[in-house]
């Protein structure tokens, strides 16, 4: 019996070499988590109607190997597509169509730019849509879309002007100076952009056609009286709606005493059909802008591209005339031009954003983890991964910070949890557990030779 007992020791301790030589090994594996052997005693023919008082054990076994998901040390790398998880959960990959989980994050781009490992499994997560929103719900191989992006016309341009109240007037009228009764009123100073007599001040905005050309609106604001300021409106110096013109589009602001806007209007007269220009709830709306461009002949035409169907609006909700200088505080279109893409970035939630080189940028795809009830009943598949099982439960699967789950840190990987130092004590302690095993043996075949000899 005391041949079992000692063999059974050497078994346990040759398998607690055994995980941690194993645990030695993979120190500097990416994602890896240590194990623990656990062991059992061994009660043969256990009394099950009472206790045995006197029973004597029957050595020991390997109760289990569990895993230890403690956090890894989340170390920078410099590669976007490096990505570790800071808390709880799993990456999700996709083998052939079989799931498996990990949480080693050295992922890469192949030939048809899918996010893979280095084996070429596919990282899952969810997608989002031309317009960068993410559609949650359904799991899909994380694609980076390289394809340029396309050009969007201008619809709307946001600014935030002052029209200073105190400034110099330019009146549209002024007398002949004949001292006629009643007076005789002639043209002031017709608008000339290339005169800056004829204005108070102008903002260039740069707006986009359908083509992503890129064209310069110019607004041109004179003060005319009191509280009262005229709008000019050319793009690229030429008439909005027809090229081969430089009379500009025309609009008029009125201000209340204390340096709100009273009234808007627009001067919708003499332009072509389909063409418009109006102005509702301080929303100047240009309708039928033919973009241009000057031919081989140095004339202006059409270049072939338009605007927007449904018209560029200029909102001058934020449009003020106090006593300061004349300025514009703010502005934004949403207008671009094609845009190749330059840069990829990832947030701590594991949405990908794309950068272009016209200054956008758009989410194409948010990476997702699984968590999992019990996650020491995964099943190690070896290369770093786990399978779910029945132990384990089925896995939930989510965007990154969202409930329990951990969030992404990219350009970085998460190092093994191995402990070296305590490995190295665990070593020595299965040495000897090891030797004082055997010398159970050996004293035990000692005691044989004994009663051998006695015969």
């Amino acid at each position: 019996m005391s041949f079992n007992i000692g063999l059974s020791g050497l078994y346990a301790a040759n398998k607690q070499l055994d995980v941690t030589g194993n645990n030695i090994a993979n120190v500097n594996t990416t994602g890896f988590k240590s194990s623990r052997a656990e062991f059992a005693d061994v009660y043969a023919g256990a009394n099950r109607l009472g206790v045995g008082k006197n029973q004597i054990g029957n050595g020991v076994r390997l109760a289990a190997v569990s895993q230890q998901f403690s956090q890894g040390d989340i170390n920078n790398t410099g590669n976007v597509l490096d990505m570790g998880i800071q808390g709880q959960g799993f990456f999700v990959l996709s083998d052939n169509g079989s799931r498996v989980y990990t949480r080693a994050g050295a992922f890469q781009t192949n030939k048809d730019n899918f996010v893979v490992t280095s084996d070429g499994l596919r990282l899952q997560g969810y997608a989002a849509d031309s317009s960068g929103k993410i559609q949650k719900g359904v799991l899909s191989d994380l694609k980076i879309d390289t394809s340029a992006l396309a050009p969007k016309s201008t619809t709307l341009i946001d600014q935030g002007i002052n029209l200073n109240s105190s400034a110099d007037s330019i009146p549209l009228m002024v007398d002949d100076g004949n001292n006629s009764t009643p007076p005789v009123l002639v043209p002031n100073k017709v608008f000339d952009p290339s005169d800056e007599t004829t204005y108070t001040k102008s903002f260039p905005t740069k707006v986009y056609d359908s083509q992503g050309n890129e064209h310069t609106m110019e607004q041109f604001y004179r003060k005319t009286g009191t509280n009262e300021w005229t709008m000019y409106t050319l793009v690229d110096g030429r008439n909005p709606f027809d090229p081969s013109s430089e009379v500009p589009l025309t609009g008029t602001i009125s201000f209340n005493s204390d340096g709100s806007v009273s009234s808007m209007s627009a001067d919708n007269t003499g332009h072509p059909a389909g063409a418009s220009f109006s102005v509702t709830n301080n929303v100047f709306t240009m309708t039928g802008w033919v973009p241009a461009a000057k031919d081989a002949s140095g004339n202006w035409a059409a270049n072939g591209a338009e605007g927007n169907a449904a018209g560029m609006r200029l909102s001058m909700n934020s449009t003020t005339s106090y006593n300061t200088e004349t300025a514009r505080m703010s502005q934004s279109q949403d207008g671009y031009a094609t845009g190749i893409l330059s840069s990829l970035s990832i947030d701590s939630t594991g949405v990908m954003f794309a950068s272009f080189s016209n200054q956008q940028s758009r989410a194409i795809g948010q990476v997702a983890i699984a968590s999992f009830a019990n996650e020491q009943g995964l099943q190690q598949v070896g290369g770093t991964r786990w399978t779910e099982t029945f132990s384990s439960g089925i896995p939930g699967i989510d965007a990154p910070k969202t409930g329990t789950l951990g969030s992404v840190e990219s350009n970085s990987l998460e190092a093994s949890n191995v402990n070296l130092t305590q490995e190295l004590v665990e070593l020595i302690k299965a040495q000897s557990n090891y030797q004082a095993n055997a010398k159970t043996i050996s004293t035990e075949s000692t005691i044989m030779q004994t009663i051998i000899q006695m015969t």
